[in-house]
C-alpha cells in the first residue's frame, strides 16, 4: 500500500503529543495561522479576477504605499485569529500599534506577529510573495496590547515560519526542532507534509543583493559582493550566481531549497538606522527558520535573533544562508570595515567600484 501523507493538522497534532502537558491552546493558534494562510492564498491566486490588485491609495505606519492586497491580507489575519482565545495580542507591518484582542473573544497566552504579505511589489507582475509570523510567549503581567510584550529578542520565539504564494502555495515552519514544508493541496484543501527535515547547504556559489544599493554598502559588503563578482580567477577561486526576487519570503524559500546566502545590509543612507527590514516579523521569523535548517541569522555583524528590540517596528540588517558565507560576512564587518575597499578589479570600471 502507498504510504500515507501526513496534513499539517496530523503534523502539528504529533508535535503536541510529545509534551504530556500541552493544552492544545497553541496546537490551535497554529491551525488558526493555517486557515489564515490558505484564505490569502486563494485570493493571490485568482489574481486580476478578484479584482484587488493596484494601490489602496494610503500608506501603512511606515510610510509605505499600501496594495490592496496588502489591506486585505492583514484583514483576513486579524479576523482568522482573533476569535480563537489563544492570543493576548498582534502585531502587524501594517498597524503602528499592537491589535488588541477585541472584548468579546478571550484572551490566551500567545502573541502574533506578523507581515500579512510580503513583497507585494510583486503582485502586479504575478511574481511570488508571502506571509511572514512569529509566535511568542505573553510575558507574566504584561497585557498584549502593550509594545513592550513584543519587545523580546528572535531567540525566544515558540514558532516561526511563512507561506509563499507561487505555482504552488506552501507553508514552512519551525516549532524551534527542524523545519518543516507543506504543500496545499488544493483538491483536498488541507496543507501536506512534503518537505522534512528542511537544510541549508553549508557552502554556496550563489547569492542575492538589490545591487542598486551599491553606492551605500559599507566596505564589508563592497567587498564581499567584488570578491563573488570576481568569479574564478578573484581570490573566491569560483563563480557565483547573483539572485533578486524583492520578496524576503521568496528568497528564504529558494535559499532552503537550492542554497545560498541573502543580503539586505544596514547601508549609509539613513543615518542611525540599522537596516531596512524589520526585526521583530521579518527577520527574526525568517531567521530562526533558517538557523534551525541548520544556516545562519545575521545582522551583518552578529545573531539576530540575539539582538534586544527597542521598538515594535524597529528595523536590522539582515544576512542569512549558507553558515560559511554569513560567518566569512561578519568577519569581513569585523576586519575591513573601517576604511572603503579598494578591489583593483574594479577601482576604474565595472558596476561595483569601490566608493572613495
Amino acid at each position: 500500500m502507498p504510504q500515507r501523507e501526513t496534513t499539517l493538522t496530523e503534523f502539528i497534532i504529533g508535535e503536541q503529543r510529545r509534551f504530556p502537558g500541552a493544552t492544545g491552546g497553541f496546537t490551535a493558534l497554529v491551525n488558526d495561522i493555517r486557515l489564515a494562510c490558505k484564505r490569502i492564498a486563494y485570493v493571490v491566486g485568482k489574481g486580476a479576477l478578484a479584482r484587488i490588485h493596484g494601490a489602496a491609495g494610503t500608506r501603512n505606519v511606515q510610510g509605505e504605499e499600501q496594495q490592496k492586497l496588502d489591506v486585505l491580507a492583514n484583514e483576513m489575519f486579524l479576523r482568522t485569529n482573533e476569535w480563537g482565545g489563544h492570543l493576548a495580542g498582534m502585531a502587524s507591518e501594517e498597524l503602528e500599534h499592537p491589535y488588541r484582542i477585541p472584548d468579546e473573544y478571550p484572551r490566551g497566552r500567545y502573541l502574533l506577529a506578523f507581515d500579512p504579505l510580503d513583497g507585494s511589489s510583486n503582485i502586479d507582475v504575478n511574481a511570488p510573495v508571502g506571509s511572514i509570523f512569529s509566535v511568542l510567549a505573553c510575558p507574566e503581567g504584561v497585557a498584549g496590547d502593550e509594545e513592550r510584550a513584543f519587545l523580546q529578542p528572535g531567540a525566544r520565539q515558540v514558532c516561526a515560519g511563512y507561506a509563499i504564494y507561487g505555482s504552488s502555495t506552501m507553508l514552512v515552519l519551525t516549532f524551534g526542532r527542524g523545519v518543516h514544508g507543506f504543500t496545499l493541496d488544493r483538491e483536498i484543501g488541507e496543507f501536506i507534509h512534503t518537505h522534512p527535515g528542511m537544510r541549508v547547504p553549508e557552502d554556496t556559489a550563489e547569492f542575492a543583493i538589490n545591487a542598486s544599493n551599491v553606492r551605500f554598502w559599507e566596505p564589508a559588503v563592497k567587498r564581499y559582493v567584488d570578491e563573488c563578482m570576481a568569479g574564478r580567477s578573484g581570490p573566491r577561486g569560483k563563480d557565483f550566481n547573483m539572485r533578486w526576487i524583492a520578496s524576503l519570503v521568496a528568497e528564504a524559500h529558494r535559499i532552503l531549497m537550492r542554497g545560498g546566502v541573502f543580503l539586505y545590509p544596514r547601508d549609509e543612507r539613513e543615518q542611525g538606522r540599522s537596516g531596512r527590514l524589520r526585526l521583530l516579523y521579518e527577520a527574526n521569523p525568517i531567521g530562526m527558520v533558517i538557523e534551525q535548517a541548520g544556516g545562519r541569522a545575521s545582522t551583518g555583524y552578529g545573531p539576530v535573533l540575539e539582538v534586544e528590540p527597542a521598538g515594535l517596528h524597529q528595523r536590522s540588517g539582515f544576512v542569512f544562508g549558507a553558515r560559511n558565507e554569513v560567518e566569512r560576512i561578519e568577519q569581513y564587518h569585523r576586519d575591513h570595515n573601517v576604511r572603503p575597499y579598494d578591489a583593483p578589479l574594479f577601482g576604474s570600471r565595472g558596476l561595483f567600484r569601490a566608493q572613495g
